[in-house]
Formats: structure tokens, sequence, C-alpha cells
């Protein structure tokens, strides 16, 4: 009886780094060079909408670059996704805010009243850096019969957000002041913007709340306001909001 024995095939999975232009590889891929660089061809400007290419016609392609980002897949590319972008639509509508307006009246106890505008829930699995771009806008009227102001006092019309989560601070404070001395005043929106970077420790659901406020004449060293009456309504023109998360 003839046995013929056979060579045993033993398999280990494989583990190698891969290196181009290089024999030492450091990571899964390791491309070496001194001078060398990477090219996707489907991130150029004739292949993706989202790189301009030659924007300045000067035939040289070293001063237009264009940020490379990468998705939740780990995908790579150049389109940029922030959390929210109002891009040149209104951000806050003042039609559909449950309350557009504050009022303060003359001789307020502490001089000054508040409202929340709106806000915008953000919700991450890892801590972060929150960025926050806002342009509000406002109207100053004297009453709520939109009465114009014409006793030449001044009102200060402040605006700025919360975050849930990260305390009580204020981000983004901003502020304007309106007078007026005829009645004949014309008036029509004005604007506040600013922009923040908030620290968000950790997973979890975080809220955007965004305030104005109006405050008039307080007086010092105690004893009460001589604040004037002032009321403002808040979104009455296009506003625009912007968050990213870094």
């Amino acid at each position: 009886m003839i046995k013929k024995l056979l060579p045993a095939l033993i398999c280990f999975p494989l583990f190698a780094q891969v290196g181009i232009n290089t024999t030492n590889p450091q990571q899964a891929l390791h491309i070496g060079s001194n001078t060398g660089t990477v090219r996707v061809e489907s991130l150029d400007a004739d292949n993706s909408p989202y790189n301009a290419g030659d924007v300045d016609g000067d035939m040289d392609l070293s001063n237009n670059t264009y940020n490379l980002y990468v998705d939740d897949l780990g995908n790579l590319t150049t389109e940029f996704k922030p959390l929210y972008n109002s891009n040149g639509t209104d951000a806050v509508d003042d039609a559909a805010i449950p309350v557009n307006f504050v009022s303060l009246a003359a001789n307020d106890t502490d001089g000054e009243a508040d409202v929340q505008i709106t806000l915008f829930e953000v919700t991450i699995n890892r801590p972060a850096i929150l960025e926050v771009k806002y342009n509000l806008s406002f109207d100053v009227y004297l009453n709520a019969g939109r009465v114009p102001i014409s006793d030449n006092f001044a009102r200060r019309i402040s605006t700025y957000f919360i975050v849930s989560g990260v305390g009580t601070r204020k981000y983004g404070p901003v502020s304007k002041c309106y007078s007026s001395g005829s009645a004949l005043s014309v008036t029509g929106p004005m604007y506040n913007a600013s922009t923040a970077y908030i620290q968000l420790p950790g997973a979890g659901k975080y809220e955007i709340q965004f305030y104005g406020e109006v405050s008039s004449n307080v007086k010092g060293g105690g004893g009460g306001t001589t604040s004037k009456a002032a009321y403002v309504e808040f979104a009455t023109g296009y506003d625009a909001i912007f968050l990213r998360l870094h």
C-alpha cells in the first residue's frame, strides 16, 4: 500500500502596512516622498462641483485651494456641510416664533427686559467645539402701537445666546443704541451680528437659545430707575444663523 504525504497548509491572518515610495511604512497606508503630493481626480475642478478651480484666472492653481472634509463614513469630500446654514434664507420667521417682541415699561424696576427669540438643538456623541454665527434683526418703537420714539433718550438693544448644559454664560453678546428726537422718525430693521466658539463637554443634546434684550437709563446708586418706555420687535428682517462643529 502506497501512502502519499501532502504538505500541511497552515493559514495565518495577514496584517500588513502598505508603503508607497517607502520600505518602512508607519501606518496602514504610508506614502513617502519629500516633494510628491496626493491627487484624487474626483475632487478636482472638472469632477467636483465644490472645487471652483482657477477662480482668479491667473493660471496659477497653487493660490486656489479648497478645504477637504471627512464625513461620518470616512469618505473624503470638498462639500462643506455645517450643522445648520440659513444660506440666504430667513433663519427666524417672526410670524412663526411664539413671541417676537419685548416691552420695557417706563421706570421699570431694573431698567431692562428680555425675551427668548428662538432656539436650535444640537446632538453630539463626543466632546466638540461649537461655532455659532448669527445676524439678528429688530425694530425699535416707543410702544406696542409702533409709535416712533421722539424723546431723544437712548435705548440699548442687545442680543446673545445661551447654550444649555454649559452654564448660564451669555455668548456672542452685541448691542446697539437707538434714539430719536422726532415723531417723524423712519423706523426699519437694524441688525446685531456676532460669532462665538463654545466648548461642548461631552455627548448629549444641547440647546442654543437666542435672546433679545432692551434696556434704558438705569440710575446709579440704587433708588429705582429712570428707564424710558421701549417696544422692540425681533426677527423683522432677514436673519442669518450658522452652526458648525469642530
